[in-house]
């Protein structure tokens, strides 16, 4: 059979990023390619005993269909969390529980891309993000990013020259893949200008709650004034992703049109896991989970940068985060990241080239490195491949 698939299938061909990254999944290979929590950290246990009272107390309704919204008390804890967290005024109401943040970005693209319509972006951006968005066929507009966040005025520029550009894609707080975090000077800049413009905002913060030092400034969502801001949150990176339970903080009207499209898609996320994190929100205290997490992950960091400082050439700079789960580098540009992976690859070390985080190309002197998934001894001995690998390629 030779399938006639649509259009938009083109986008969706095997990237040549693909093999090699599958090449990185070798258990002999040390690898700071994923963007995974540290396994250790699942609580197992608790879960063993959360399950078993979810079917014994609510069994016929957690394995039931459900709602398109979500589970109810799941919401009310989760705008809570949120109010605190990000600096928000939100009800239930404004919380729908999505399938892992990946479902919400794809259903955000369906709702408002049509096919040529332009998304403004981070210079680097998230490429699960571009996965997600590259169905509805956009184009993309990468706006000057520094260490503070997108550059007003280039921002302003392309708001300007790009008469389709329907949704600003960003995330703020330790972004994947350079691990910046915007300063709030730039956050109320930021809010100040896309105010004018009637577009949407989407504020992605996986990673927010994993903050190792300094202070967490406002959200975007919390100066919106216009309801153009729409965040995403997820268990992913602070409990456990196998659960696939995320969320789209929005206005009602919002997501009404939000769930139609979800309903669509799946009926309904996950009604056991819902109540199974329902549970361990009531019963146990997720914030001193959280604080385990950051005291791990913050080590790892340490450790990292520490490793990079001593066996990186001198040529090589790299980001500093004060949270979440990477750092990224920058090498000369006659180094390109899918050759060195390949070297880095014979010595038992992988990481992701960076050239896949900007989606018009270009930039493939710099590359991403996950500091949470790997015990310290490893990051330690992999960085230093890593750094042989660097001064073979100078």
């Amino acid at each position: 059979m030779n399938p006639k698939f649509a259009r938009r299938m083109i986008r969706f061909q095997e990237s040549d990023l693909t093999p090699i990254l599958r090449l990185a999944a070798n258990p002999e290979v040390i690898s700071f390619a994923g963007g995974l929590p540290a396994p250790e950290l699942f609580p197992v246990e608790p879960l063993k005993k959360v399950a078993a009272r979810v079917l014994d107390e609510h069994g016929k309704r957690a394995l039931q269909y459900s709602t398109t919204e979500g589970h109810l008390p799941l919401r009310e804890k989760i705008a809570a969390r949120t109010n605190k967290n990000l600096k928000t005024s939100l009800g239930a109401e404004n919380i729908v529980i999505t399938t892992g943040s990946q479902q919400s970005l794809d259903i955000l693209a369906k709702m408002y891309i049509d096919d040529g319509d332009c998304i403004l972006c981070e210079s680097p951006t998230y490429l699960g993000a571009l996965s997600a968005f590259n169905a509805c066929q956009p184009t993309y507009r990468e706006v000057d990013t520094d260490g503070e966040g997108m550059v007003i005025a280039d921002l302003e520029k392309a708001l300007a020259e790009e008469k389709r550009a329907k949704l600003i894609y960003v995330i703020p707080d330790f972004q994947n893949p350079s691990g910046k975090t915007w300063s709030l000077e730039r956050r109320k800049a930021f809010m100040e200008t896309v105010s004018q413009h009637d577009i949407l905002v989407v504020e992605d913060n996986p990673y927010g709650e994993l903050r190792f030092e300094g202070t967490t400034p406002p959200s975007l969502k919390s100066m919106d004034t216009k309801g153009q801001v729409v965040v995403l949150g997820t268990f992913s990176k602070i409990f456990c992703p196998g659960l696939r339970v995320a969320w789209v903080c929005g206005e009602p009207s919002f997501l009404e049109s939000f769930c139609n499209l979800k309903q669509a898609a799946d009926l309904h996320t996950s009604t056991l896991s819902q109540y199974e994190i329902d549970a361990f929100l009531s019963e146990y205290d997720i914030e001193e989970h959280v604080r385990k997490l950051v005291s791990v992950y913050r080590e790892r960091r340490d450790i990292m940068i520490r490793t990079m400082d001593e066996a990186f050439p001198a040529e090589v700079t790299f980001t500093r985060p004060e949270g979440g789960l990477f750092t990224w580098a920058e090498m000369p540009e006659k180094i390109s990241g899918r050759d060195l992976f390949m070297t880095a690859l014979e010595k038992k070390v992988a990481f992701v080239p960076g050239g896949a985080f900007y989606p018009n190309g270009g930039h493939e002197n710099t590359m991403r490195l996950n500091y949470s998934n790997m015990p310290p001894e490893k990051i330690v001995e992999g960085i230093r491949r890593l750094g042989e690998a660097l001064r073979e390629a100078l």
